[in-house]
């Protein structure tokens, strides 16, 4: 399986809507349930009014379409990250999945992942 680096720095916060979310941005993901409004955007993005914002995050991406009735792609990336003491945060959209590790961790994060058979898309 191919994962591919995103670039730039992203942020996961916390907002009271989206009035201020940049919807024209490259990476822009919302999530709203009855309890909040999350935001995972790159850094220069967040909006000025966001409640909480948890900074420092870099991405990949598993390359192409995953079909719905794949089974545990996240689970073993999940894995061997937490098998190297990596903690992440993921987004699913329709065709794909990203995931998130803090910046100080990423390095050390593809490696972990390369080793274990994934191939690395600069």
């Amino acid at each position: 399986m191919e994962l591919k680096k995103i670039d730039g720095e992203f942020s996961v916060c916390k907002i009271a809507d989206i009035s201020d979310v940049n919807f024209d941005s490259e990476f822009c993901f919302v999530g709203k349930t009855d309890e909040e409004i999350s935001l995972v955007c790159k850094i220069e993005d967040v909006p000025r009014d966001a409640a909480a914002r948890d900074d420092g995050w870099k991405a990949f991406r598993i390359q192409g379409i995953l079909d719905f009735s794949l089974i545990g792609i996240l689970s073993k990336i999940s894995a061997v990250l937490a098998d190297n003491n990596i903690s992440m945060f993921a987004v699913s959209t329709y065709n794909t999945d990203y995931v998130l590790t803090k910046s100080e961790n990423f390095s050390r994060a593809l490696c972990a992942l390369e080793a274990a058979g994934y191939r690395i898309d600069n």
